[in-house]
């Protein structure tokens, strides 16, 4: 071994130097500035039998050994970083074909970094490539944590050999917050195609790329990227801010930052850190959201996002020139039109603001006070006067009167309340209109003893009236 560590030395460390510079430099940073949540980083590495294939200056396997080694020493001095082990192909014969032949050598805990590198060095490549296999069982090695950040990184020289489905795996695990996107490198040619789609993607055509593959994975996995979202307004300017924001995990939908958005000093969206492995969907939660989906960054290199959020207020009134009633509070349903789902629930005597656009109201009195195609326009206030409500006073002859309230409109009338049974008086608020009651005591089996009352409502006065029994 002594023969083998002077042969790759100076290799090594040139090869390694920026990574060691990187290392040292990022000791230094306040802690502050690191991920405050724990990084977990498991490396799988492929211990099939063509690792034993002579590559450039040595074997592959040795040559894994030595670049994984000076990794795991450059990651020490972090204290919210652990590592682990997994290895496929070590134990079996590739002829036995065994595909359960991977093994979880080192498990995560602090400053194992040692105990990593002596098992790395005892691997004799032997078995075959469970590639999906490996992936799916690594999903069980990350400890029961929801604030760490799972990282995989899988060595592989060849495709897998068990016709495990690598790309399903890794999509199932993914959506389930086992870990985020896997890293692959493949340190042999043509294997593209086939793990593109399972995660990022390496391919090391020699041992350079494959450090610096390394070296660009613990960078991203190290380090908080930045960006700014910039809310414009129809014209395009960055003006829309105290919004919240949104920073969903596109795979698991898992929510990882919330920010309300704010200007700095020089009126420029505030600088935002977030992790760079991640794909987002970046939520504003106006009313309705907007949203940008399947958005990624890059480690060290700032980004900016764009999101359209023209917004306008809707300030719904209830009008009380006389005083006499109290101010009222009914919800009011605000819709998209086109569109069936409710997007708020506003109260009456509030402002709110919303994207710019038409939208369908629904005021929650007696009876519902529909409003269509109300225009929201860009910085503007569009008011809407609830009008005055009136009031019904009911007087039954006979507790058992059953019936109904309805209210004419353009379409006919429209039944608005079910008179309440064993009552012998009723008292509504209604907006102003034409109403009729259509009611018979219960005791009485003629259809023709149906009692019909029209009446009128105004605003902010009493109606009062009487639904008196019929004998003949």
């Amino acid at each position: 071994m002594k023969f083998l560590f002077s042969k790759y030395k100076i290799f090594i460390l040139a090869l390694l130097s920026p990574m060691c510079l990187f290392a040292q430099t990022n000791q230094n940073i306040d802690n502050k500035q690191q991920n405050i949540e724990k990084t977990r980083i498991l490396f799988v590495v492929d211990c099939s039998h063509n690792m034993n294939e002579k590559w450039q200056s040595d074997t592959k396997i040795r040559i894994t050994q030595n670049l994984l080694s000076n990794i795991i020493d450059s990651l020490s001095g972090y204290h919210n970083i652990e590592c682990a082990l997994r290895v496929f192909g070590n134990e079996k014969e590739y002829t036995l074909g065994d595909c359960d032949d991977t093994h979880l050598l080192v498990p995560f805990y602090r400053l194992n970094g040692d105990n990593i590198k002596a098992k790395l060095k005892t691997l004799i490549p032997k078995g075959t490539s469970a590639v999906a296999k490996s992936l799916e069982k690594s999903a069980e090695d990350f400890p029961k944590d929801k604030n760490s950040r799972n990282i995989v990184v899988m060595i592989v020289d060849n495709i897998d050999k068990c016709d495990g489905d690598i790309q399903g795996i890794s999509a199932t695990m993914q959506k389930q917050g086992k870990y985020i996107k896997p890293f692959i490198i493949g340190i042999s040619k043509g294997m593209k195609n086939n793990y593109e789609n399972s995660g990022i993607y390496y391919e090391a055509k020699g041992e350079i790329d494959f450090s610096k593959a390394l070296n660009t994975i613990i960078k991203q996995a190290l380090h908080n990227t930045t960006v700014q979202v910039n809310l414009l307004n129809n014209k395009q300017e960055n003006t829309e801010t105290d919004i919240p924001l949104m920073f969903f995990d596109n795979e698991s939908h898992k929510l990882r930052y919330s920010f309300i958005h704010s200007f700095n000093s020089n009126g420029k969206s505030d600088t935002l850190q977030v992790d760079p492995l991640i794909t987002y969907d970046v939520v504003a939660m106006t009313l309705p959201p907007v949203e940008m989906k399947n958005i990624s960054f890059s480690a060290g290199e700032h980004s900016v996002i764009n999101l359209s959020t023209s917004q306008g207020t809707l300030y719904v009134k209830y009008v009380n020139n006389s005083k006499t009633f109290a101010q009222k509070t009914y919800p009011i349903a605000v819709k998209q039109v086109g569109k069936g789902d409710i997007i708020n629930l506003q109260q009456l005597n509030s402002k709110e603001k919303y994207i710019v656009g038409f939208y369908d109201l629904e005021v929650m009195t007696l009876p519902r006070l529909k409003l269509d195609s109300i225009e929201i326009k860009q910085s503007s206030t569009t008011t809407i006067e609830v009008p005055e409500m009136g009031v019904l006073r009911m007087e039954k002859q006979k507790s058992d009167i059953v019936g109904g309230i309805f209210v004419r409109n353009r379409d006919g009338v429209e039944k608005i309340y079910n008179i309440e049974e064993g009552t012998l008086k009723e008292t509504l608020e209604l907006l102003p209109g034409e109403y009729l009651t259509v009611a018979k005591s219960k005791s009485i089996s003629k259809s023709n003893q149906t009692i019909v009352q029209e009446f009128k409502i105004e605003s902010n006065k009493t109606t009062n009236i009487v639904l008196s029994i019929k004998t003949k």
